[in-house]
């Protein structure tokens, strides 16, 4: 028991200390004084290398602000409060591209022009996110209203009339399910029903309809998780059929445990646990050099993605909380070990010590590829958002340990960590 508090403890200790050097230099290096928002394209040293404004990230940056206000007492900082509403405000005048349409742009320039559009619905979805988040930690309710009514029409777009999205319906166009588009909105349902039980009945039935659709992409007798099937649930012939990102399955893995957890189910949280969390992880993980494969085909080919065997930065912090959250729910040991496993090479490849955050893109071989420390893609998210929830379940396992004189938690009765909400 005393081993397996030190070693809690410890990595506490680490990712805690980490998560306050990750904050610190997004805090100092990415503040646009002037429009709000956040500059993302950061070199290694901090240094804006360009300032064209991501809606991802923007709103991603705004999340994470408020979660840490909300969730550390060393976080409820009136700067981050006043940075991230003044990234809210940015994104209520400039990220839809034509007011009152909802569709949201993808790209804006410094000071809030629309210059590119995806068709998709991510940046809607990190919208909503950014707007609930900011109603909870202002009480200001014209946040709330943003976020509920973004979260119908995007429930609109997937569910009934995708036309608002303006994707070309081509006769040639395979008839599938990307696992993001589920993935995503069963996010977003778990945001806004957060003690909200008034919108977890609205979307209960939604909840139910996206974790079935993410269930279908265990395919071939349960041997793979597949990125994409077909919309009845059936593989897809070619590449984009056998196309796998272990990272991904990894981050619905742990979205589903939340799942599994609301609806009291064991049985569902082992297979969860078996096939989206041990499964991709065994599969995706090279035995050569370590890390996480960013793209795999089930078929053992040569994935045609140029980048398919360099080792990125979120998919191995997906694989930090899945693994730590996959031991808060079951107390299986060997999920806290592949916790460790995957900690210890993230830590050691991804972190900078010289000027603090994480590099992105490294090589198969573990070398940094791009020194920058942001970008496009990556931002002020998975990297705290990983070690915000991490800090939180270790707290909430050392507190277990330290009330429990039985170090071995059996399945049946092992309660939740508090942080992993």
């Amino acid at each position: 028991m005393e081993e397996q508090r030190e070693t809690l403890q410890v990595w506490k200790e680490r990712v805690q200390q980490e998560l306050d050097r990750v904050v610190a230099f997004w805090v100092e290096h990415s503040h646009d004084q002037e429009h709000g928002g956040f500059f993302t394209c950061l070199g290694h040293n901090g240094k804006v290398f360009d300032d064209l404004k991501y809606v991802w990230l923007q709103a991603r940056q705004v999340w994470m602000y408020c979660r840490l206000y909300r969730n550390f007492q060393r976080f409820h900082q009136s700067e981050l409060l006043d940075s991230a509403k003044a990234g809210g405000e940015f994104l209520l005048r400039s990220a839809r591209v034509a007011p009152p349409g909802k569709k949201c742009a993808f790209v804006l320039t410094r000071d809030g022009r629309p210059s590119k559009v995806q068709r998709t619905i991510f940046s809607e979805c990190f919208y909503t996110m950014a707007m609930n988040e900011l109603w909870r930690v202002t009480g200001e309710v014209r946040y709330q209203n943003e976020a509920v009514e973004m979260m119908d029409e995007i429930v609109h777009w997937v569910r009934e009339d995708p036309s608002g999205l303006g994707q070309p319906q081509l006769s040639g166009t395979p008839d599938a399910e990307p696992m993001a588009v589920p993935m995503m909105l069963l996010n977003l349902v778990q945001q806004l029903s957060e003690d909200d039980a008034q919108l977890a009945g609205k979307y209960a039935q939604l909840e139910d309809w996206c974790a079935h659709r993410i269930l279908q992409h265990v395919q071939r007798d349960g041997q793979v998780v597949l990125e994409n099937v077909s919309v009845d649930g059936k593989e897809l012939p070619g590449c984009l059929g056998r196309h796998q990102n272990p990272g991904h399955a990894l981050e619905a893995g742990w979205f589903l445990l939340h799942y599994a957890r609301r609806k009291d189910d064991p049985k569902l949280r082992a297979h969860i646990i078996d096939k989206f969390l041990l499964l991709p992880f065994h599969s995706g993980w090279d035995q050569e050099h370590g890390g996480l494969f960013y793209f795999q085909d089930a078929d053992g080919l040569c994935p045609t993605q140029l980048e398919w065997d360099m080792k990125l930065w979120w998919p191995h912090c997906e694989a930090m909380v899945a693994f730590l959250m996959g031991y808060c729910d079951s107390g299986d040991p060997a999920l806290l070990r592949l916790f460790e496993q995957v900690a210890e090479y993230t830590f050691r490849q991804f972190s900078d010590s010289e000027f603090g955050e994480w590099f992105g893109y490294l090589n198969r071989e573990g070398k940094v590829a791009l020194t920058i420390k942001g970008g496009p893609f990556k931002g002020c998210f998975h990297v705290p958002r990983c070690l915000a929830m991490c800090e939180e379940m270790l707290g909430s396992l050392l507190s277990r340990v330290a009330s429990d004189p039985d170090p071995m938690c059996s399945p049946s009765s092992v309660p939740a960590c508090d942080g992993a909400k």
